[in-house]
């Protein structure tokens, strides 16, 4: 996740409590605290807004913060990442976004079994889930093997196969919960800030019209496909995303 600040078009890279470099406490992994963690830090690097940007589940923590503290949020990025009734909405109803998403959704709830396919079987796990998520042709490249290298040895860090799985139990098993039910109150409102949804035109996990069905939740929702992209946009084509990203801010902190 990045954070486009407000004075100076400052940049900054966030590892998720969990994941990274970041703090690993054994909580915290529901939607609210992390997205209160992506604002907090905003307030602790002086600015008082930014754009925020979210890949994958980063996009659910960035639609959420949106809600949270909206006062904080200029403007989204959501990258591969619909709102998160129009995914749920898409899970219940469109066969073949259910068929992508879901299954997988449910094997990470198993404990265990998925932090053990991460740390012992890492390189098999990243590389398939990298190759099977993107366009053809992109796990014959360099940018693959170097984008594979790095996330394995990420899953390597202690702690960080498990915690980086809580958040996606979190989004399971929150829904047949109490707290599920008041974050789908809360989100069902209409944003005011813009958004911007980015796919990959080829992207068969997060399909391209489960994004473009998120329109009903912002006044000004646009959206961008990276041609020849999977789920992986950023990895697999960073100057035409960095473009769609910086091209957005711009429009939203200048405009």
């Amino acid at each position: 996740m990045v954070a486009l600040a407000d004075a100076g078009f400052h940049a900054v890279a966030v590892d998720l409590r969990g994941h990274g470099d970041s703090d690993k406490p054994p909580r915290g992994y529901d939607a609210w605290t992390l997205a209160s963690d992506i604002t907090n830090l905003i307030r602790a690097l002086g600015h008082s807004t930014a754009v925020i940007i979210g890949q994958g589940e980063g996009g659910f923590v960035t639609w959420t913060a949106a809600y949270r503290r909206p006062r904080a949020v200029r403007g989204l990025v959501v990258v591969g990442s619909p709102h998160p009734l129009a995914m749920r909405r898409a899970a219940l109803r469109d066969g073949t976004q259910r068929s992508a998403i879901v299954p997988r959704l449910l094997a990470d709830q198993a404990p265990r079994v998925p932090e053990r396919r991460l740390t012992r079987d890492g390189a098999v796990a990243v590389e398939d889930m990298l190759r099977t998520r993107s366009a053809p042709g992109w796990a014959d490249t360099d940018a693959f093997r170097e984008s594979a290298d790095v996330l394995r040895e990420a899953m390597l860090i202690p702690k960080v196969a498990h915690l980086s799985l809580e958040s996606r139990r979190w989004m399971v098993r929150s829904q047949f919960r109490p707290d599920g039910r008041d974050f789908r109150r809360t989100v069902a409102g209409v944003l005011d800030q813009p958004v911007l949804g980015i796919s990959g035109a080829e992207d068969r996990f997060v399909l391209p019209e489960t994004v473009r069905a998120s329109a009903p939740w912002a006044r000004d929702f646009r959206t961008a496909l990276v041609p020849g992209a999977g789920h992986y946009p950023a990895m697999e084509a960073p100057e035409e995303t960095s473009r769609l990203i910086v091209d957005f801010a711009r429009s939203v902190t200048e405009g």
